[in-house]
């Protein structure tokens, strides 16, 4: 399977745990506990891939799964364009592909169809072409890149959080200068761990994988499976109310990376 999307408006797995393989992409989905309140999922994902390359989608909305639903069909119906820049040969095409998301993000069609939506949702994209990787994001999601090298001087996220960004009813897109983040890393020679969550995990009750060497002590490169079915279970057993969904792959990289030239 290539290509997969899903919101939670169609199955909220509350109280219901469910860890599958999208082809070489693993998604944890854990709905939350009736037991805390919780009644719905808002969150959504997107998983897109070929042998070189990978696109994947997290969403967290609240109020409603309407502006998550609206970003993930604007989304299908741009896929032949977004997959068109992805796969060009040769270098990846990332700030390409930054402008083409931000004219389909700033259209009128679509800044009129977030009017009318109930609630906002954040949104983070991330895709990995060639020993590279890219990501654009709104609002509070979280991706990781995890390898050895990087974990030894205490880096692990890409994007920063942040609350105040959103995409439908409060649209970051409707503002005179609309604000989000992107950037581009380099990834390092060897096993490289993608992993991008909402923020479920990292606000359940107690905080478990607040600290990011949690998240590394838990997740096996070899095991992604095994590694996010635990994580589900331990927010499970703390009776987090808020929904998860986790997207996650290895990238196996053999250039190598930069290094500084009096090393």
């Amino acid at each position: 399977m290539n290509s997969y999307s899903w919101v939670g408006s169609e199955k909220d797995f509350v109280d219901e745990q469910d860890v599958r393989w999208i082809n070489r992409v693993t998604l944890g989905r854990f709905g939350g506990n009736s037991s805390a309140g919780q009644k719905k999922n808002e969150d959504g994902c997107i998983i897109w891939q070929s042998k070189d390359w990978e696109l994947a989608a997290i969403l967290d909305a609240h109020s409603s799964a309407e502006s998550a639903e609206l970003v993930i069909r604007i989304l299908e119906q741009h896929k032949e364009d977004l997959l068109g820049i992805v796969t060009i040969k040769g270098p990846p095409e990332f700030k390409r592909l930054e402008k083409r998301l931000l004219e389909i993000f700033q259209s009128d069609d679509f800044l009129d169809e977030c009017r009318n939506v109930s609630g906002e949702t954040a949104f983070l994209v991330c895709v990995r072409k060639s020993n590279y990787v890219w990501w654009f994001s709104v609002g509070d999601c979280l991706v990781y890149v995890l390898h050895p090298e990087l974990i030894a001087l205490n880096q692990f996220q890409l994007n920063q959080r942040q609350f105040f960004e959103w995409i439908g009813q409060v649209n970051t897109f409707e503002k005179t200068v609309p604000c989000y983040t992107s950037g581009t890393r380099e990834l390092r020679k060897g096993v490289n761990l993608i992993f991008m969550t909402t923020d479920g995990l990292v606000e359940c009750p107690g905080e478990p994988y607040s600290d990011p060497l949690n998240l590394v002590a838990t997740l096996k490169t070899e095991n992604l499976y095994e590694g996010i079915s635990k994580m589900l279970m331990e927010i499970e057993r703390l009776d987090v109310r808020d929904s998860t969904t986790i997207v996650s792959w290895t990238v196996d990289v053999k250039e190598e990376g930069s290094i500084p030239s009096d090393n």
